[in-house]
């Protein structure tokens, strides 16, 4: 990938926090690598080079720098400058795919051959994928040796290290100190509860916060979700253990503050990564501003509220459920059906703060008797279709390759249209060019009369149309009277010939 070396230093020299994380500095002279807000004094432009990523920087020998700690660097987006099988790759890393076969099986998965794979990193990234996948590891272990009293142990299986020999000798390689050393360096953090974990999770600025939470307060599942102050809040289940997290925006604004609870931290790394997916804090919101704006209709809307995310999800099969319940009925209709969902199916716990249960499995809604909650019969069979399709793994969600080829396996489950296809890859599977056209909200949001109209409309806002809906659906909620409000955002299959077995 290549990288315009003026924009760089103009960014470098401003310590622009619109590029912390688009690329970072190599300084030839101290052999370390910094982020483009770095506070220590500026270097002479002949001694810098640019990286594309961290793992380009280490590739080439650098060590990372203990003032501006590049760890806490936002996420690169991942479409960004890259080719979509790179971005597939990216996110299969996150979700630890190479600790299931390595290289060969990462490349199998995407359809390519290993040398194939290797070339399109260093082309992009300018680093291989184990060097990527190494120092994502390495960058979550120094976090947790900052911000957290874990044992070293605990903080090398945390961080996915095999061996804390092995961890020892990588950071004893990397920063020329040993972790122990680095610890008595950071800032002493005060004293958590047991299983209990806090995190900061930088993005780039601007991020509308508050946007956000409006979106998912009415969609909280409850019992499952809370959203309240400012903050939301969930439990979860994994790898059979109950946890819950709770985030807010930091005081800077310019990180979430995350609180984990969770009994097994060999897990945390996952736990975060899926925290950063279901806040969208990889997004880069002026590149994206800069391309949808060119819409006069969008423009104000983005004026108004700057660096709106399209929010995520915890659990894919979860947020499916949540839009099968929300078809052809109002939001506070299918948050209610999905409250009474949760107490007739899921699993009761006792934590407090509003979280009663957790989500239904998909082997528990598989032959459930979803009647006795007030669903229609036709509804009623789509999700035990599809609780069964995701039990027996005739319908994945992890480690989705090919959006198109899942979707259109997805369309196949009795009561799935176009409607509830679009919002699921917009929401579960973080495709960033996903559209809904024929949702009720964003056609009177663009004032066209058809999904065809605002397909024609939206090409132009192409990669980015699933934040052109974000930005059509908030904008729609202060355009219309308060006893309307609840029609938009309207989660709803439009209205089509009954599917053949509902």
């Amino acid at each position: 990938m290549l990288l315009d070396s003026t924009i760089c230093a103009r960014a470098r020299k401003t310590r622009d926090p619109r590029f912390d994380g688009r690329f970072f500095i190599g300084v030839l002279t101290t052999g370390i690598y910094c982020r483009p807000i770095c506070p220590a004094r500026s270097p002479k432009e002949e001694n810098i080079r640019y990286f594309p990523t961290a793992a380009a920087a280490v590739e080439a020998g650098l060590r990372p720098c203990l003032r501006c700690r590049p760890e806490s660097s936002p996420g690169t987006p991942a479409w960004l400058g890259t080719s979509a099988t790179v971005s597939r790759a990216l996110r299969l890393i996150s979700e630890s795919a190479l600790e299931d076969g390595g290289i060969d099986a990462l490349a199998g998965r995407l359809g390519i051959g290993s040398r194939h794979l290797r070339r399109l990193f260093l082309t992009h990234l300018g680093a291989s994928p184990i060097t990527v996948a190494q120092t994502r590891r390495l960058h979550f272990a120094k976090k947790l040796i900052d911000e957290s009293r874990l044992p070293m142990r605990e903080v090398a299986l945390a961080s996915g290290f095999g061996s804390i020999r092995r961890f020892n000798a990588i950071f004893q390689k990397t920063y020329r100190r040993t972790p122990t050393q680095l610890r008595n360096l950071s800032r002493r953090t005060s004293a958590s509860p047991e299983d209990e974990y806090h995190f900061r999770l930088r993005f780039r600025p601007p991020f509308c916060w508050p946007a956000l939470l409006e979106f998912l307060a009415p969609r909280a599942t409850p019992g499952v979700e809370v959203v309240k102050d400012g903050c939301y809040r969930r439990i979860f289940s994994l790898n059979d253990h109950i946890g819950w997290i709770e985030t807010a925006l930091d005081e800077s604004a310019t990180a979430l503050n995350l609180r984990i609870r969770f009994p097994e931290p060999r897990w945390l790394f996952l736990i975060v990564e899926r925290v950063r997916r279901m806040f969208d804090l990889s997004a880069d919101p002026s590149q994206i501003a800069l391309h949808l704006r060119r819409d006069p209709m969008l423009a104000s809307r983005i004026a108004s509220r700057p660096g709106l995310r399209v929010p995520g999800c915890w659990d894919p099969f979860e947020l499916t459920i949540r839009a099968v319940l929300g078809q052809q009925v109002t939001v506070r209709g299918a948050t209610t059906l999905a409250g009474r969902l949760v107490r007739a199916f899921g699993a009761p716990v006792v934590l407090g703060n509003g979280l009663t249960h957790l989500f239904p499995s998909p082997e528990k809604l598989a032959d459930a008797d979803l009647g006795r909650i007030g669903l229609p019969r036709a509804r009623a069979h789509s999700i035990r279709s599809l609780a069964r399709a995701v039990r027996d793994k005739e319908l994945v969600f992890a480690g989705v390759v090919n959006v198109e080829e899942f979707l259109a396996r997805f369309r196949e489950l009795p009561g799935i249209g176009d409607w509830t296809a679009q919002y699921v890859a917009m929401r579960a599977l973080g495709e960033p060019d996903a559209f809904p056209s024929g949702d009720l909200g964003l056609l009177r949001a663009a004032a066209v009369r058809n999904a065809r109209q605002l397909e024609d409309r939206a090409q132009a806002w192409r990669p980015w149309r699933a934040y052109a809906a974000m930005y059509l659906w908030q904008a729609a909620a202060k355009e219309v009277p308060k006893n309307e409000a609840h029609l938009l955002y309207s989660d709803r299959e439009p209205a089509r010939p009954a599917v053949a077995g509902c």
